[in-house]
């Protein structure tokens, strides 16, 4: 999509394009009232900066492993009476939580990695034993 500079709106065809989603998807975030376009008389939807910008952090967010609950929390930030310390303290504990569950994650997957390999050394060295007989 050719876009030109200072855009001040979109259509949901441009942003789906231009993330590389569906119009659908786009639609299904304004259900969750992660997003909230305005309207044309013609009852197009018209998507301004602020539900662009909004938009990339949801499929951001997304990509990091942030339920749509949370995504929600965690832009809804800028609609709450917090100062920006306030809400940067906020997402910067968000996201050690997030970082401690990958972790925890990596040392599961790691572990069931090391447990496969031995099943796999097991079951090889047995095989071995079987086909010598």
């Amino acid at each position: 999509m050719k876009e030109r500079k200072n855009k001040n709106y979109y259509t949901i065809s441009e942003l789906a394009e231009k993330f590389d989603i569906t119009t659908r998807s786009i639609r299904f975030y304004e259900e969750k009232e992660l997003i909230s376009p305005g309207r044309t008389k013609g009852n197009h939807r018209i998507y301004k900066r602020r539900d662009r910008t909004r938009l990339r952090l949801i499929l951001r967010g997304k990509r990091f492993g942030y339920s749509l609950e949370e995504i929600g929390e965690l832009i809804g930030l800028t609609n709450v009476d917090l100062d920006e310390v306030d809400q940067l303290k906020k997402i910067l504990k968000s996201g050690a939580s997030k970082l401690r569950e990958l972790r925890k994650r990596i040392s599961d997957l790691q572990q069931l990695e090391q447990d496969l390999i031995s099943v796999g050394e097991k079951i090889t060295g047995r095989l071995s034993e079987l086909e010598i007989k």
